[in-house]
């Protein structure tokens, strides 16, 4: 990994952390705004399903298709949330899935730093310093590659980062009469704060669903159910079930599992913006549970 991406890596996880921190040092008894918080919360809502919808299951695995207006809004949103360009992501999140917690698997807690804490940081952040990156992007995302739009909003990935901190400060300064000071109160929660909290949530992913957790289809990999972390990460906990089926346009694949994203990509299949929506029969998921069963008969004779 080049130098430079691995000392902006580095920024990206510290700087947000040291923001967030100095947030609870200065208003320590104090509540945060209502306006604050309302922006942090769209903010939030916007970057993050810009990365669960967007880059996930729409850019990465084609669980549903768009327009390309609004393939590439989906794609704006993601680079807001300051996790990479578009075509890097992609191709690193396809690398994860070809190589699952095995060789070659960019992020994995069971690949070459033990089964431990050791191996738990390396998957929730260590990984952005060493082998984000890694992924061959005209390997594992060639239909991003081939894609001029895409390939100039990766290009333009900076600027995106500076419209994700320029959008808070100015509704705050708006929204707060004109004032400068209020403005940076604003960017600190729903600007830094907010980048921080996405950062986590998304990691989470990489590290607490490949080692806590359940799991009930025949996959070979250690992927994990997390119910806990399922509202926050907008229904990507169920990553068990992902990986059982990864085209699905929904994870959250049981009666009562939460998948906000799922039902974000429903509301706009329901008003003609998304279609060819991929759903896993009732049928399909019984044969994978029955595929686990007969594994676990087995193992235990």
């Amino acid at each position: 990994m080049p130098k430079l991406l691995r000392y902006a890596n580095l920024g990206a996880v510290v700087l947000p952390f040291i923001a967030f921190l100095l947030a609870v040092v200065l208003l320590w008894n104090k509540a945060v705004g209502a306006i604050d918080l309302a922006i942090l919360i769209v903010m939030y809502l916007v970057t993050g399903l810009g990365i669960t919808v967007g880059y996930h299951r729409l850019l990465t695995h084609r669980a549903f298709s768009v327009s390309k207006p609004v393939e590439y809004a989906f794609a704006i949103a993601g680079s807001m949330a300051v996790e990479g360009p578009p075509i890097a992501w992609v191709a690193d999140h396809r690398l994860h899935h070809a190589h699952t917690d095995v060789e070659g698997d960019p992020h994995s807690p069971h690949v070459g730093h033990g089964s431990g804490l050791k191996g738990l940081w390396h998957a929730h952040s260590g990984w952005l310093m060493k082998t984000q990156g890694s992924a061959e992007f005209r390997k594992y995302a060639p239909d991003l590659c081939e894609d001029k739009g895409m390939r100039w909003i990766s290009r333009n990935h900076l600027s995106f980062i500076g419209l994700s901190l320029l959008i808070p400060f100015a509704a705050g300064f708006v929204l707060h009469g004109f004032s400068l000071t209020a403005a940076l109160w604003t960017l600190l929660w729903a600007g830094f704060v907010r980048i921080f909290f996405i950062h986590h949530v998304t990691w989470s992913i990489n590290s607490v669903c490949h080692f806590f957790g359940r799991r009930r289809f025949d996959v070979e990999d250690k992927s994990t159910n997390v119910a806990w972390l399922a509202l926050v990460t907008f229904g990507e906990s169920w990553h068990h079930n992902h990986h059982a089926f990864p085209r699905s346009a929904r994870q959250g694949l049981g009666r009562f599992e939460l998948d906000p994203s799922a039902m974000f990509i429903w509301g706009l299949e329901k008003i003609g913006i998304a279609k060819n929506v991929v759903r896993i029969t009732p049928e399909r998921q019984r044969e994978k549970l029955a595929s686990a069963t007969a594994a676990k008969s087995t193992a235990a004779a």
